[in-house]
C-alpha cells in the first residue's frame, strides 16, 4: 500500500508520493495504473508509461532516462534551479543504485522501446529528440494530413522543429508515395524550408518512421496513430537505417530536382502503381491505403484505367493489366 497525499509542484521537483510510488514500480517492475493516481506527475515526467499490449499497468522509465529528461535545461537557468538539480539528483541517486543491482540484459532490451501515448506526448518526444540532433532526419511519410486544424497546427509545429535542425548544419531526407509529388500541401512545405533538405518517392512506401541520428526512432503503434514507439534499440535502429537507405536508393528524387516519371503507352505512373496492386488481388481500400490516396480516388484512377484497357469488370480489368504488358514494361523502361 502507497501512503501519502500528492502536492501541487512544478515539472522538474519530485514530490514525496511521486518518490514514493515511483520507488515501488522499480521495486516491482510495473505497478497498476489505479496505484499512480497518488502521484499524477510521474506520468507527465514521463517516469511511468503504459506497458506495451496492456495499459492498465505501467512500468518505470530506467532513472538514468528519467533523470536526465527531468534536468534538461537546468544548467541554463537561475541560480535557484541549479539548487533543485542538485537535489533531484540526490534523490535519484539511491534509485539508480537500486536499479543497477537488479538490472538484467531483457530489462535494459525493454527499456530501449517506450510506448508514447496522445498526440501531445509523441510530439513531444520527438520535439526533445530532434533538439538535440545533430546530423540527420530519416523520415517515410505514407500520408499528410491536408485539413483541418490538426493539420495546420501539425504543419506549422513540423515546419519550425525541421528548420531549426536545418539551421545547426544537420540534414532531413523523406520518403513519400508518388501519390504526393504534387500534393500543394508538401510542396509547400518543402518551399518553406532552407537547407540540406531532400524528397524522394516510390510506388508504396512503409509506415510512417521518423529516425533522427540513427539513434532513436518512432513509429506508429495503433491505426489511428495516437500511440507511438519510441525505439532506442540499437539492433531495430540499425534495421530501420538500412530499410531506408535501401528504399532511398530505389526512389525517385522529387526535391529540389524532380525527376519526371515516365507515361508509358498513355498509363501514368499513378496507374501502374494501381495496376499492379489489382493484379495482387487488393480491395480498393488497400489500394487507397497502400498508395496514400483516399477512397474514392482510388475508385476514380480504377475507373480510369478500366477505360482505358477496354475493360467491362473487375476480373476483365486484372486479365486485361496481364496481357496488355504495362508492368513488364516499366520494370524495363
Amino acid at each position: 500500500m502507497i501512503a501519502g497525499g500528492h502536492q501541487s509542484h512544478t515539472a522538474d521537483d519530485m514530490c514525496e508520493a511521486g518518490t514514493e510510488v515511483y520507488a515501488h514500480a522499480l521495486r516491482e517492475g510495473r505497478i497498476r495504473d489505479e496505484a499512480a493516481k497518488a502521484a499524477p506527475c510521474l506520468i507527465d515526467a514521463g517516469l511511468l508509461h503504459p506497458v506495451i499490449g496492456d495499459p492498465s499497468w505501467l512500468e518505470p522509465a530506467s532513472p538514468a532516462t528519467a533523470l536526465h529528461r527531468l534536468l534538461r535545461g537546468i544548467e541554463e537557468r537561475i541560480a535557484e534551479e541549479r539548487r533543485r538539480e542538485e537535489w533531484l539528483a540526490t534523490v535519484f541517486e539511491p534509485l539508480l543504485r537500486a536499479a543497477e543491482r537488479s538490472r538484467t540484459p531483457a530489462d535494459i532490451g525493454a527499456s530501449a522501446i517506450t510506448l508514447l501515448s496522445g498526440v501531445e506526448q509523441i510530439n513531444t518526444a520527438i520535439t526533445e529528440a530532434m533538439a538535440e540532433a545533430k546530423q540527420e532526419m530519416l523520415c517515410i511519410q505514407p500520408h499528410t494530413h491536408q485539413h483541418g486544424t490538426r493539420g495546420q497546427e501539425g504543419q506549422a509545429s513540423s515546419i519550425g522543429r525541421d528548420q531549426a535542425l536545418l539551421a545547426r548544419g544537420a540534414r532531413i531526407r523523406t520518403l513519400y508515395p508518388h501519390t504526393l509529388r504534387h500534393s500543394p500541401f508538401v510542396l509547400d512545405r518543402y518551399e518553406q524550408l532552407r537547407g540540406d533538405a531532400e524528397a524522394r518517392t516510390l510506388d508504396q512506401v512503409t509506415d510512417r518512421l521518423i529516425l533522427v541520428d540513427r539513434t532513436v526512432a518512432f513509429i506508429p503503434a495503433d491505426a489511428e496513430r495516437t500511440l507511438a514507439l519510441e525505439i532506442r534499440h540499437p539492433t531495430l535502429i540499425s534495421f530501420f537505417a538500412t530499410t531506408f537507405d535501401r528504399l532511398w536508393h530505389l526512389a525517385t528524387p522529387m526535391y529540389p530536382d524532380a525527376v519526371q516519371l515516365p507515361v508509358i503507352d498513355g498509363i501514368t505512373p499513378r496507374q501502374r502503381a494501381i495496376a499492379r496492386l489489382l493484379v495482387e488481388g487488393h480491395t480498393d481500400t488497400a489500394i487507397a491505403d497502400r498508395l496514400g490516396l483516399n477512397v474514392r480516388t482510388a475508385r476514380l484512377h480504377i475507373a480510369k484505367l478500366a477505360a482505358q484497357l477496354g475493360s467491362e469488370s473487375r476480373a476483365q480489368l486484372g486479365y486485361l493489366i496481364g496481357q496488355s504488358g504495362i508492368l513488364e514494361r516499366e520494370s524495363t523502361s
